[in-house]
């Protein structure tokens, strides 16, 4: 049995931008009882789904401001908070977190609600992860919405723009996540930074917040780099399906010289989408970038 926290529910009351519904699974094969928070918004019957992955160290909130767009368009938004963030259970030994955990967390719900014709949506460690399933479950996806991100080849040095962040986090053990955000984000409202805090009541729940950004693949051999290594050839070779990139150009951490690198492997993938004013938190200026990805996708 995992040993794990749950954020009390009443955090998670009147957030801004945030109407909702919690949806909740259990019974994860390998995952002892952990339960895991997802939202699904939109028919059950629509063609499309888009399947949106977050990133350090935020949740499903940071979906907020696209998942309308889709909805509006009329798909179904699959939003998954994975372990250790969000409304789902926090394992409360850092070893637990492992590429490997969260990659096979992900690629079983996508199983159990057996979804089909999927958009990825990602961005940091939702590409990380995500952009490494499309080869391992065929038929499944049929397009990619890339936004700062990465392969974890292990190959390919680290930009120093992570190694700082990652030096950062690792003095920083009890991370203001609201006040990052805050920070990075200028044009968030004070409700809508405590919003990205409601996770974390206090620092037991932050295990997976401190572990994310030591689990990045920084050598060929460590967990998760052969995979990917394996991805980027596929993406490169074998992927067929649309591609919509868009680009935060004033990340420091994953921006646009690491977009450029990314773009180069995803075979046919268009000039990108430039957002000049926005950082690595691109969904926050996300409704304009949901409404151009669906120009190209319909």
């Amino acid at each position: 049995m995992i040993q794990a926290l749950r954020t009390p529910d009443e955090r998670f009351a009147h957030l801004p931008g945030y109407p909702f519904n919690p949806n909740y699974i259990d019974d994860l094969a390998g995952y002892g009882g952990l339960r895991m928070h997802y939202l699904d918004e939109g028919s059950r019957h629509a063609k499309q789904v888009f399947l949106c992955l977050h990133g350090e160290p935020t949740w499903s909130y940071l979906y907020r401001k696209m998942l309308p767009v889709f909805k509006d368009a009329g798909h179904r938004i699959v939003v998954p908070d994975m372990f250790g963030f969000g409304r789902s259970d926090k394992p409360m030994d850092e070893a637990v977190y492992t590429f490997d955990f969260h990659r096979r967390t992900i690629m079983l719900l996508i199983e159990r609600l057996d979804l089909t014709d999927i958009t990825l949506v990602c961005q940091d460690w939702g590409g990380l992860l995500g952009l490494t399933m499309p080869m391992d479950m065929p038929g499944r996806f049929s397009r990619l919405l890339v936004m700062n991100t990465i392969l974890g080849t292990g190959d390919i040095p680290l930009s120093e723009g992570f190694l700082a962040w990652r030096a950062w986090t690792n003095k920083n053990h009890d991370m203001a996540v609201g006040k990052l955000m805050s920070r990075t984000c200028p044009h968030l409202s004070p409700e809508e930074c405590n919003a990205y805090d409601a996770p974390f009541p206090d620092i037991r729940y932050k295990a997976g917040v401190r572990r994310f950004p030591n689990i990045v693949p920084d050598s060929p051999d460590a967990p998760g780099a052969e995979l990917s290594r394996r991805a980027r050839r596929w993406l490169n070779t074998k992927w067929s399906g649309a591609t919509f990139m868009a680009i935060g150009m004033k990340d420091p951490v994953l921006g646009p010289s690491v977009m450029s690198y990314l773009r180069n492997i995803i075979q046919n993938c268009p000039e990108p989408y430039e957002v000049e004013h926005a950082g690595h938190f691109i969904q926050e200026w996300g409704e304009d970038i949901a409404r151009k990805a669906l120009e190209v996708f319909i």
